[in-house]
C-alpha cells in the first residue's frame, strides 16, 4: 500500500471498549436483551446524528420516558471507557511512522468523554464523528464525505471497523478495508499492507 495512505479508524470496540453492551445494562440491572427490548428506538441514532442534543436524549433514552440517575450512568460510561488490549502499541507505531489517522465513527458528542479520559488525539483527529458530520456508517455517503474532505481518492483510504457492513460499505465507495478482531489480527494486517 501507498506511503501515504490515510487511516480511518472506527472507535468504539475497535480502539475503545464499549460500554453499551456490559455496564450499561449492568448499571440498570437489566440483561443487554431487556435494555434493547426498552430503549427508544430511534433516540440513540438521532444523538449520534448530531440531531439530538444530550438533555433530549436523556428524556428519550427509554421508550416509556422513565426519569433515571443520568449523573450515575454518565460516571459508570466514563469509567468503563478504555483503550482495548494492543490498540495503543499500533497507534503509536503508526504515528511514528508518519500515518495520518482520523476517526470515523459513529458517536455523539460522548466523544469528548473519551478524548478526556484516554487523550486519542495523541494518535488521531477527531474528523469524522457522527455527531459532527450528520453522516452515520454505513451509509455510503458517510465515506463520500470523508474522502471529500479528505481530497483524496477513497484508493488512499484505508478503513478499520469490528463491525463487517460497515468495511463493506467503505469498500463500496473504493476504499480498502479491514475487519478487526483484535489487535494482534490487526497487526498482521496492517503489516502486510506495509503501514508497520
Amino acid at each position: 500500500m501507498a506511503e501515504k495512505t490515510i487511516v480511518l479508524f472506527d472507535v468504539m470496540g475497535t480502539i475503545v471498549h464499549d460500554p453499551f453492551f456490559w455496564e450499561v445494562p449492568e448499571f440498570f440491572g437489566l440483561r443487554l436483551e431487556q435494555l434493547l427490548a426498552q430503549k427508544h428506538p430511534t433516540a440513540w441514532c438521532e444523538f449520534e446524528h448530531g440531531r439530538m442534543d444530550e438533555e433530549s436524549y436523556v428524556r428519550h433514552f427509554f421508550s416509556d420516558g422513565r426519569t433515571f440517575d443520568y449523573d450515575g450512568l454518565r460516571e459508570a460510561i466514563q469509567r468503563a471507557y478504555y483503550i482495548l488490549d494492543g490498540m495503543e502499541e499500533i497507534l503509536k507505531e503508526l504515528k511514528e511512522q508518519g500515518v495520518a489517522m482520523h476517526a470515523l465513527s459513529n458517536y455523539p458528542t460522548w466523544y469528548k468523554w473519551i478524548e478526556e479520559k484516554l487523550k486519542l488525539s495523541r494518535f488521531l483527529e477527531w474528523t469524522f464523528v457522527s455527531c459532527l458530520t450528520g453522516f452515520r456508517k454505513p451509509a455510503l455517503d458517510t465515506y463520500e464525505h470523508a474522502v471529500k474532505t479528505l481530497n483524496v481518492p477513497a484508493s488512499q483510504c484505508l478503513f478499520i471497523d469490528d463491525r463487517a457492513q460497515n468495511c463493506e460499505a467503505s469498500e463500496k465507495v473504493g476504499m480498502s478495508s479491514i475487519l478487526f478482531r483484535d489487535a494482534a489480527q490487526l497487526r498482521q494486517k496492517l503489516h502486510e499492507c506495509d503501514l508497520l
